[in-house]
This record gives C-alpha cells, structure tokens and sequence, in this order.
C-alpha cells in the first residue's frame, strides 16, 4: 500500500477522499466507492500504485485522439478500479473487479519500467486509460513526471470527475485529455453512471481552464441519449465553452455488460449527431464505431479538403504542411 493524496481526516476515525467529486467518506478498515483506495487506522491508502492491470502499444486514434500527434503511438496502461458504474461499460471486467471481487488484481509494474518501455516501443505518449485514471491518480502522476522528463507526452482518457486539486497538481505533466461527456442532462447520468453532470461539466471546464488539450467523447445509446436535444446540448456546449476547435467524437454504442438488450446503434443516427455538430459550428467532428465513415477524416475548416485520411485506426493520407492545411495553409487546430 502507497499513502494516498487528497483526503481528510475526521475525529471519528474516517476519512473523506477528496481525490474526485464523490467526495467518500470512509470509516476505519473500508474503501472508497472505486474499491482501490482503503482507511487504515485513520490514513487513506492507495492499493493501486504500481499494479498494472493492463498494458498495450495503440495508435493514438484509439484514444480516440484526433487532432493530438496523429498516426503516433500511444503507451496505455490501466489499473483495476472506477469512480462510476456505468451500466454500459466495455472494460467492466477490470474497472468493477474491486467491487465485484473484493481484491486488487494486477502485476507489478513500476513507473520507470512504464517510461522505459514507451521509450524503447518509439511510442510518442504514455495514455493512462481502459479505466479510471483518477483512481490510479498517484501511480499516474509519478509516472508522467518521469515520462515528461524522458520528452513523452502523458494523457488521461477519463470520465471527468476529478477534483480541481488533483488536475491541478498533474498538469504540468499532463497534456491532452479525451473526456466522456455522456449525455446532457442529470437523469441519464443517475441512470447510466450513477453520478451527477453537473460535476462532469465543472471538470471539463477546469480541463479548458489549465489549457490541457480536449478532446469530447459521447458513446450514443439507443433510447438513453439519442435525442436531437440532447446532442445539441451537448454540440453548443463544446463550442460555447471549449471552442469551436475542439474535437467532438460521436461513437456508436454496441450491447455490452447490463445493456444486452439495447440496440446497436445505426449509422444513420451517428451521422445525424455529426450534423448536428457541424451545424452548432463544430470545426472537427468525428465519426466513431461504424464502418467505412468518411466522418473519421479530419477536413479543413476553410477549404472543406480532407487533410488527414483514416482508415480504421491508422493514416491512410496526410495533406499538411506542418500544422497548416497543404490546400489552403489554413491553420488547423491541435498538435502535430
């Protein structure tokens, strides 16, 4: 066990974890609702640091990452554990193992190795991802400072309930963030996540405010957040707060963990979602999770040309000069 950051302690013998915007509190010899963080005789422990559940070289596409050093790879690492408990959730497995088996499972895998072989793998990134990167928060944070010092680029692929204090403390080593915004309004996010919205839009306002890169995610679900209102609340909020740059990937949903009977959902909705974001003046919006989209190309915002190309996860053309579309020199947004 690791003495874990941000939580206060009470004259009863419990602790509040002020780690995300659950903000526990937890009595003596118990853990926290994400299962990885335990009150022993009155301290807040971490029993997560150094044990990797998961490990894997993707191309930073998969993230999904867009307009962050496309076509590079991304060095991803999970431990077991999650703040939420979403019913839809593809890597339950590993992010509700603490709950659902009272134990940690993961091997040891120190924050050196981590850089060393992200370095050795020629991966640009080391991606802390799968789950919940907050809840692993001080396993991440020792490891981006050494990846930063070794010139990697570090990013949190989350659902965006961390605490001000935490993003705080980690953003000089932290980069770029793809941030799930589910839905948009408070009854689906109870419903799906168990968690409030509110918290999730306080968060990726924080994100905007340390001038981390963001990228938005939002996975649509049949019958649970495919209405046009919705998405346009989702679409208006990234350009009125975020800006008009900011990357919106709009993934189709397939049956998974305690939504087996929901539908996949069809092309014809996720091209309806991307519309709805171009016309809130969305400059990048993508397409996730169906085949042979062209909304999974990166355009122009001034000529409308396609200046990177992809098929599936991987660059299939690049017409850029630098940053600058090679058509028109337009500046396009991100980094490259």
């Amino acid at each position: 066990m690791k003495k874990a950051k941000y939580y206060t302690k009470n004259s009863d013998g419990s602790v509040n974890c002020n780690l995300c915007r659950l903000n526990c509190r937890i009595i003596e010899n118990k853990k926290g609702y994400c299962g990885v963080r335990l009150n022993k005789d009155g301290e807040l422990y971490t029993l997560v640091y150094g044990k990797a559940v998961a490990e894997s070289i993707d191309p930073i596409e998969k993230k999904p990452l867009y307009n962050f050093f496309p076509g590079s790879l991304s060095y991803s690492i999970a431990t077991v554990g999650c703040n939420f408990d979403c019913k839809h959730c593809q890597n339950y497995h590993i992010s509700k193992y603490p709950r659902q088996n009272n134990m940690i499972a993961g091997q040891n895998l120190a924050p050196e190795e981590i850089v060393k072989r992200a370095v050795q793998a020629g991966c640009k990134s080391i991606a802390y991802t799968y789950t919940e990167p907050t809840v692993f928060f001080e396993y991440a944070l020792e490891t981006s400072r050494l990846a930063n010092a070794a010139g990697l680029k570090n990013i949190f692929v989350t659902n965006g309930y961390t605490s001000n204090a935490a993003l705080d403390e980690i953003s000089p080593y932290l980069d770029a963030a793809n941030i799930d915004l589910k839905g948009f309004t408070e009854g689906f996010y109870k419903k799906i996540a168990g968690v409030s919205l509110k918290g999730v839009l306080e968060t990726i306002r924080h994100y905007k405010e340390l001038g981390i890169w963001i990228e938005i995610t939002t996975l649509i679900i049949p019958g649970y957040n495919d209405d046009e209102t919705g998405l346009r609340g989702i679409a208006e909020f990234i350009h009125d707060e975020l800006g008009a740059y900011t990357p919106w990937h709009i993934s189709a949903f397939y049956p998974t963990h305690e939504l087996m009977d929901v539908p996949r959902t069809s092309p014809e909705t996720i091209h309806k979602a991307r519309k709805i974001g171009i016309e809130a003046g969305l400059q990048y919006v993508y397409e996730g999770n169906i085949r042979d989209s062209d909304g999974a190309n990166t355009y122009c915002p001034a000529c409308s040309k396609i200046v990177i190309k992809r098929c599936s996860f991987q660059l299939a053309e690049v017409n850029m000069k630098s940053d600058k579309c090679a058509f028109c020199g337009e500046k396009i947004a991100g980094q490259f």
